[in-house]
């Protein structure tokens, strides 16, 4: 089975869609997000498209176009549509997979379901992406204490924004996690930039191990 990994979020806005881009760049990989919440602006699929180098035959379509940006829950309900977590079963693929989820972990997608609840069916490795501004160190260690409970693999905490020496090592240590890099804000966001940027700040083999 090729590898497979999940890029969630401490909440959302924090850059995923671009470090996902990064990742799925890097590892020559399809990108999958499952359901995506608002489609007025350029979506996520679109910018890994822009972003990532990859052929537009390796973004994979969403199972779910939500017009409303909003909770995917609430989206779902004003476009009309019942979201089915047995339509969210990972793609086959013949190369990696990136799987870009929405907002949190605790995200709903239903009124009974959320999206680390799909993350448990799906038993691969997660990326925690998070924040280095103030409030990241709760909402890091609650993530990885939600991920931690369900036993999904976590591969590591992938920092995104400007440097935080005492938060990064104090959420790595107290959530006894891999820190796998910092990807630092870009005054100018090119694909080629974001390539130069995730290769000098990750060490791509962090991402070919297995997650604790």
């Amino acid at each position: 089975m090729n590898l497979r990994i999940v890029v969630t979020g401490t909440d959302t806005g924090i850059g995923k869609t671009v470090f996902s881009a990064a990742l799925a760049g890097a590892l020559n990989a399809f990108y999958w997000k499952p359901v995506q919440a608002g489609l007025d602006d350029e979506t996520d699929r679109e910018t890994v498209m822009r972003l990532s180098g990859l052929p537009e035959q390796r973004l994979v379509r969403e199972v779910y176009r939500l017009k409303t940006p909003a909770s995917p829950h609430l989206a779902a309900r004003i476009d009309g549509v019942s979201i089915d977590p047995r339509k969210l079963a990972l793609p086959e693929t013949d190369r990696p997979l990136v799987i870009e989820g929405a907002g949190g972990l605790m995200v709903p997608l239903t009124e009974s379901l959320t999206y680390v609840d799909v993350m448990a069916r799906w038993n691969v490795p997660v990326v925690l992406c998070a924040r280095t501004t103030l409030g990241t160190i709760n909402h890091s260690l609650l993530s990885i204490e939600a991920l931690r409970m369900r036993r999904i693999p976590l591969l590591g905490v992938a920092f995104v924004g400007d440097e935080n020496e005492e938060s990064e090592r104090v959420i790595c240590k107290m959530g006894e996690a891999r820190r796998l890099g910092r990807l630092p804000h870009l005054a100018s966001l090119t694909g080629e930039n974001l390539r130069a940027a995730f290769a000098q700040h990750f060490n791509l083999d962090d991402f070919l191990k297995d997650g604790s």
